[in-house]
């Protein structure tokens, strides 16, 4: 792999992570905010996918079970983040972020 297909995917990494950063600091809906978290994640998971495919690492196959690892983590984290916007919807009628700190009965 050439030099220009790594700067390619690390800046495509640093894009995605600075959508998913500016869609965390400026959503106020609760679903936006769990994709702009998928987002950013995912970039993540993009850097592990291309760092253990890069022919200089001396890793094997670290890369891609911290990928697996990570995907895990991510199913986890919007089973978690959908059963919020139900509670939250059920409760108070809406999804809004602000709201979510009402959650106590």
């Amino acid at each position: 792999m050439t030099e220009l297909a790594l700067t390619g995917f690390l800046g495509l990494s640093a894009a995605l992570v600075g959508i998913g950063i500016f869609g965390i600091l400026t959503r106020r809906n609760f679903i936006l905010l769990l994709i702009s978290v998928e987002i950013a994640m995912n970039a993540a998971i993009l850097n592990f996918v291309y760092f253990a495919a890069f022919p200089s690492g001396t890793h094997g196959l670290s890369g891609q079970a911290i990928t697996v690892v990570l995907i895990g983590f991510a199913a986890t984290e919007v089973a978690v983040g959908l059963a919020i916007v139900l509670a939250l919807n059920r409760l108070k009628g809406t999804i809004n972020v602000a709201r979510a700190t009402e959650l106590k009965l």
